[in-house]
């Protein structure tokens, strides 16, 4: 209880005091130019509110992330609590905020592009790749799952025999391919559109339909559950089959939207591009991350109090195959009941289709950036677009979603550590505080090297010594090409 408590304090507090060092740090202005007024076209660069773009913002980043991840980290025990706080205010934050402002002082540029000024194009070009496949993993993942909690949550008897099954061993009821075809239809047409007409318009009120699922768990577990939340008292792995699941590096990429996650630098330039004025990057930036992390804080401490700690939780996951999305729908249909459950319910399944969709409209943008084909054009945006949706179609039909999800994280902190390494850069090379990113930078390049030789998922090295120390070697490799392009940079001011 007391833990959970003082990070919730820890959190909160951050927005106004690492906050406000940061806006001093990334230099802030009230008076400066922003690309909704320099770029206008009416589809991509156009100007919205402040309450808007905030909403816009925690939506397009938290997704099913903060709630899927926060579940699962959890059964590592309370020390996921530490990683979600600490990660958020010092990592995750930081990220979002930094990688956020550095976009609206570039005119918006998405994340590869401003890669390429400050580490070059072939940096550029490998941000563009490890950007794309996160954006298409991302929309499949956010296809697939909100899929399936609606079709757990309704029964049409003559539509839910498993009748299809995939060359990934998946089975999908014609039921569940019907609902998958519609949001992909939707994504479609969200993806085409200008920014203001769906996503300006609805976005917002599922924005702040998550806040209301967030806040009606927080009264379930302060009228509830409180007591029963467990406390940290250390770095003790709670997880279980422990010797395949180290803390270091599992942990860090099972808990990535509520910490730190590469995506959402990917989906920043598309909030930077509406923007009036530099000052509202806090509330924007900084906020939906601390935001997001309390929605995972939330969901860490429902999940180990609703199953009696992470011993039951453990046990929930192996009792529901690891499978989130039937473990969401238990907890709120029993906390909540009724209406206020399908209104959940309703609100997670928002979340995850809503980050979907401006995944593939990132993904759009990236790929449209670098080969310099204008956006105006509903043919040209059906060009960039259209491959992507095909690619994301055969992954649901030749990957089982475990591995999915597995590699979606596992790739999404790798962008983490890559943005983390281009926001070192882009403060050295401006003489101000570096080492904010630095050490975030160096932490998450081990966690997701190490991740490599460790993960059963690729090399699995028995040898963990080994495994780590070769982590430590392409950390030093990765820190010691930064320092020569720093290096560079500075001798050609």
């Amino acid at each position: 209880m007391i833990t959970f408590l003082v990070c919730l304090a820890l959190l909160i507090g951050a927005y106004f005091t690492y906050g406000r060092y940061l806006e001093r740090i990334m230099d802030v202005r009230d008076n400066k130019e922003v690309p909704s007024k320099t770029k206008y076209d009416g589809v991509d660069y156009l100007p919205m509110p402040r309450w808007k773009l905030f909403l816009i913002q925690l939506l397009n980043i938290a997704g099913l992330g903060p709630i899927f991840g926060a579940l699962l980290g959890a059964a590592y025990g309370p020390v996921a609590f530490v990683w979600i706080t600490l990660g958020g205010i010092l990592f995750g934050a930081m990220h979002d905020f930094t990688s956020g402002v550095i976009s609206l002082k570039n005119n918006g540029l998405s994340q590869s592009e401003v890669v390429k000024k400050y580490f070059g194009g072939g940096g550029q070009k490998i941000m563009m790749v490890i950007s794309l496949f996160l954006m298409v993993m991302a929309g499949t993942v956010f296809v697939s799952q909100p899929a399936e909690i609606i079709a757990t949550s309704i029964s049409v008897p003559t539509l839910d025999v498993e009748a299809v099954l995939t060359p990934a061993g998946n089975s999908f009821s014609w039921f569940l391919l019907i609902i998958m075809a519609a949001i992909f239809i939707y994504y479609i047409i969200a993806t085409m559109l200008p920014i203001d007409k769906i996503i300006g318009k609805i976005y917002p009120f599922f924005g702040g339909l998550m806040l209301f699922m967030t806040c009606s768990l927080l009264v379930v577990i302060f009228g509830s559950y409180l007591k029963d939340i467990p406390e940290f008292t250390g770095f003790v792995n709670m997880k279980a089959n422990a010797q395949n699941f180290p803390i270091v590096p599992m942990l860090f990429t099972t808990i990535a939207c509520g910490a730190i996650s590469g995506f959402h630098a990917t989906q920043s330039p598309l909030v930077a591009r509406c923007m009036v004025n530099e000052n509202q990057s806090r509330s924007i930036f900084f906020g939906s991350m601390i935001s997001e992390s309390i929605i995972a804080l939330v969901w860490a401490a429902i999940g180990m109090a609703f199953w009696g700690g992470a011993e039951g939780l453990n046990a929930a996951i192996a009792e529901f195959g690891g499978n989130a999305a039937l473990m969401i729908r238990e907890i709120t249909v029993e906390t909540l009941g009724g209406v206020l459950s399908v209104i959940v319910l309703f609100g997670a399944v928002a979340c995850a289709i809503t980050s979907g969709d401006t995944a593939f409209r990132s993904a759009r943008l990236i790929l449209a950036d670098f080969l310099g084909v204008e956006q105006k054009s509903i043919r040209r945006r059906l060009y960039v677009c259209l491959p992507l949706f095909a690619i994301s179609f055969c992954i649901i039909f030749f990957l089982p979603f475990t591995t999915i999800w597995s590699y979606f994280a596992w790739i999404n902190q790798l962008l983490a550590a890559f943005t983390l390494w281009m926001i070192t850069l882009y403060l050295g090379r401006n003489r101000r505080n570096y080492w904010i990113a630095l050490i975030p930078a160096l932490v998450m390049t081990y966690v997701c090297m190490s991740f490599v030789f460790v993960s059963p998922l690729l090399l699995n090295m028995e040898n963990r010594v080994l495994a780590y120390a070769l982590g430590g070697v392409m950390t030093l490799l990765m820190a010691f090409v930064a320092w020569k392009r720093m290096k560079t940079s500075e001798q050609q001011k």
